[in-house]
C-alpha cells in the first residue's frame, strides 16, 4: 500500500476491519482522579463505569505530537509514500492539533490531516474508506479526499442518561445541562460540524430511543447505509435499537455495534447509546 491510513483510537473500530484495511491507530488517554494518563485500550468501558459509579474523577486528553510523529515515521519508514491521518472532531480533542503538529514536523507534503468532524464510527468510516482508497492505490489527495467525502456525508446523534458528564467535560454549557437536568429531560444530541449540540428535547428514555431509531431511518433513507450502534454500560438498549433500525433498513449489509470506550465514555456516561449513519455507505471505489 502506497499511502498508510492513520487514526486514533476513540473510532472503535472492529479489530477485523481495521485490519483488513491495514489501519493504523494511535490511543487517547485515560486519567483516574488525577493520576498519569494511561491509553484507554487498557482502561475499557468495564473499569470506566466502575470509576464513575464510585465517583472518581475521569479525565481524557489527546495523543500527543510526539505519539503521531512516531506513528507517521514508522508508516514512511516502511515504504509508503505518504500518510492520510483521519481523527475525531477539533471541537472535541486537541488531537487533530497535534496532528497537524506532527505533520509539519515529520514531513507536511507527505502527511495530510483530516478533521471527521465527528467521533466514534462517525470517525471509523472515515478511516475505513480512506484505507480502502489506499489499498486500491488511490494517491495522497484522492485518499484524503475519500476520507473528508464520507466525514460529509455523516451522521451522529445520541442519547443520555444525564448532561452531567458532558458538563464537567467542557463540551456543552453549564446552563444548558442544569435546565436539562431541572426538566428531567432526556436530549437527543448530534455532532454539527464537529460540536455537540441539542437536536430535540424529550421527557423518557423510551421517547428518545424511538426517536433514535426515526432519525436513524429517515437519515439512512432511500438505499443502501452504513450504520453503527453505540452504547457505553448498555447492551440491552443497544441491541433494542439495532432490531428496531435493522428491521426498517433492510439495506444495511454492515451494521457495526460496540460498546465506546473510556475516553468518550467519560463524557457521555453510562447508560448512553447512539446511532452513527452514512446514506449510500462508506465504500468509494472510483
Amino acid at each position: 500500500m502506497s499511502i498508510a491510513v492513520v487514526t486514533d483510537s476513540t473510532a472503535y473500530l472492529p479489530e477485523e476491519l481495521a485490519g483488513r484495511y491495514s489501519l493504523r491507530t494511535v490511543p487517547l488517554h485515560v486519567s483516574v482522579d488525577g493520576a498519569e494518563p494511561v491509553d484507554e485500550s487498557v482502561f475499557g468501558p468495564r473499569e470506566l463505569s466502575a470509576a464513575l459509579a464510585r465517583r472518581h474523577r475521569v479525565t481524557t486528553s489527546g495523543a500527543t505530537a510526539e505519539e503521531l510523529a512516531r506513528t507517521y515515521r514508522a508508516a514512511l519508514d516502511t515504504g509508503a509514500e505518504g500518510v492520510v491521518s483521519v481523527h475525531l472532531s477539533r471541537q472535541l480533542s486537541g488531537t487533530w492539533d497535534a496532528a497537524r503538529l506532527a505533520a509539519e514536523e515529520v514531513d507536511p507534503h507527505r502527511v495530510r490531516v483530516v478533521d471527521s468532524r465527528s467521533t466514534a464510527m462517525g470517525l471509523g468510516f472515515s478511516a475505513l474508506a480512506a484505507g480502502e482508497r489506499a489499498q486500491a492505490g488511490a494517491d495522497l489527495a484522492a485518499v484524503a479526499a475519500t476520507a473528508g467525502r464520507v466525514a460529509e456525508r455523516t451522521s451522529t446523534m445520541f442519547s443520555v442518561q444525564t448532561l452531567d458528564y458532558l458538563r464537567r467535560g467542557g463540551r456543552i454549557g453549564t446552563a444548558t445541562a442544569l435546565l436539562g437536568t431541572a426538566l428531567a429531560i432526556k436530549p437527543l444530541l448530534h455532532l454539527r460540524a464537529g460540536r455537540i449540540e441539542a437536536l430535540e428535547k424529550v421527557r423518557t428514555t423510551t421517547r428518545a430511543m424511538t426517536r433514535l431509531v426515526e432519525i436513524a431511518v429517515r437519515s439512512a433513507s432511500p438505499g443502501p447505509a452504513a450504520i453503527a450502534i453505540h452504547h457505553l454500560d448498555a447492551p440491552e438498549r443497544a441491541t433494542q435499537l439495532t432490531e428496531r433500525i435493522r428491521g426498517q433498513v433492510p439495506d444495511c449489509p454492515e451494521c457495526v455495534v460496540s460498546e465506546v470506550g473510556a475516553v468518550i465514555g467519560a463524557h457521555i456516561g453510562p447508560g448512553a447509546v447512539g446511532v452513527v449513519v452514512v446514506p449510500g455507505g462508506w465504500h468509494e471505489r472510483s
